[in-house]
């Protein structure tokens, strides 16, 4: 209706603007005169079927919104379509975010999270679009590229080799200081730490949180005896 009031409004402008035009003429025939009034009716006849046009095509507007289903009744269709609930969908929304931050962080053992993951998978709400790139495809990428570090690497032994060295490599600890725990390890191997032979091969166990604090405060605090 609003959209009407504004061409019947617009069209009246029109000719509101003509008829004064015509008036600041000095002179105008007839002819003249009634050759625009002809121009002007066929605009006044173009612009309300243009009108006409409009409203039936709000019409039809109204009557298609009308017919289309509100938002969150498609929400529950879609819903109750793998069985779910609002509730149940924002439980397993919060599980999909929970393993997606520990697979990022590489929260291991990483056998435990496939796991995890393939759990989500089973699930019929991981169907649903919000899910199922994430779950199937994007998380299950993450997993793929994670090397897991072996929890116990081995160590071959060689000449000059000693338990200080060994711990001290980088792909070790980086700290001498740690080597007991490599000879807490090996004990079946290592009889006195002192003595260690080629081609024995040692387990190199990882170190513990509380280790890694200890060993690194032992380094940091040693000072070698002054050179005599």
């Amino acid at each position: 209706m609003n959209l009407t009031k504004y061409l019947f409004s617009l069209l009246s402008l029109v000719l509101l603007l003509s008829v004064a035009s015509f008036a600041q003429q000095e002179e105008m025939t007839e002819d003249e005169w009634q050759a625009e009034m002809t121009r002007l009716g066929e605009q006044k006849t173009s612009l309300i079927n243009e009108t006409d046009a409009l409203k039936s095509d709000i019409d039809n507007l109204n009557a298609q919104k009308s017919g289309i289903q509100p938002y969150d009744e498609c929400v529950d269709e879609l819903y109750s379509m793998v069985g779910a609930t609002r509730n149940d969908v924002a439980n397993f929304r919060g599980a999909v975010n929970e393993l997606d931050g520990k697979i990022r962080r590489k929260q291991g053992p990483k056998k435990d999270r496939q796991a995890d993951l393939d759990a989500l998978k089973r699930n019929k709400m991981s169907a649903l679009p919000e899910f199922y790139s994430k779950v199937h495809v994007q998380m299950q990428k993450a997993l793929d590229a994670w090397v897991e570090k072996p929890d116990v690497i081995s160590y071959k032994v060689v000449r000059g080799d000693h338990l200080w060295g060994i711990a001290k490599k980088k792909e070790h600890y980086g700290n001498g200081f740690a080597w007991p725990i490599i000879y807490k390890a090996n004990r079946d191997q290592i009889k006195d730490p002192d003595l260690i032979y080629p081609d024995q091969v040692f387990k190199i166990p990882p170190l513990t949180e509380e280790e890694k604090s200890k060993y690194e405060k032992l380094r940091r605090n040693y000072k070698p005896a002054p050179v005599q």
